[in-house]
């Protein structure tokens, strides 16, 4: 669980970054709740909320492939793309409302890295069990 633990630190420190650039917004434009119709808090509270909705599932799967021994290789992999993809996604998303490059491609490299884990994770299980039974 170490290399999970390495991509879940960094991945909590950038959540915590997003969350004080909300709290900053907050007190600067005295807002107490939702956006106060300021674009610069909507999207900041768009990035945050989106690195807490796609962050957890793929803690979990690069875990569960840790757990089955995937090699180090490719674990470090997953969680580099991943790490890549959240933060280009929220500084892209942070500066603009509509297209951005790093939105574009932060979201792409996330998928990237949740898709390829789930898959991976189905492999080694029919590949498990077609060895097995």
């Amino acid at each position: 669980m170490r290399i999970t633990g390495l991509y879940a630190a960094l991945l909590a420190l950038w959540v915590v970054g997003l969350l004080l650039r909300v709290s900053l917004l907050r007190n600067r434009h005295k807002i107490g709740l939702g956006d106060g119709g300021v674009p610069a808090m909507a999207r900041a509270v768009r990035a945050h909320a989106n690195a807490v909705e796609t962050i957890p599932l793929a803690l979990i799967l690069l875990l569960v492939l840790e757990l089955d021994q995937t090699q180090p290789w490719l674990l470090h992999a997953f969680g580099i793309v991943l790490v890549v993809g959240r933060v280009l996604h929220g500084l892209g998303l942070s500066g603009a409302s509509g297209y951005s490059f790093g939105r574009s491609v932060g979201i792409a490299l996330t998928l990237i890295s949740i898709i390829g884990m789930a898959v991976l994770l189905l492999w080694q299980f029919l590949l498990l069990h077609l060895l097995v039974g």
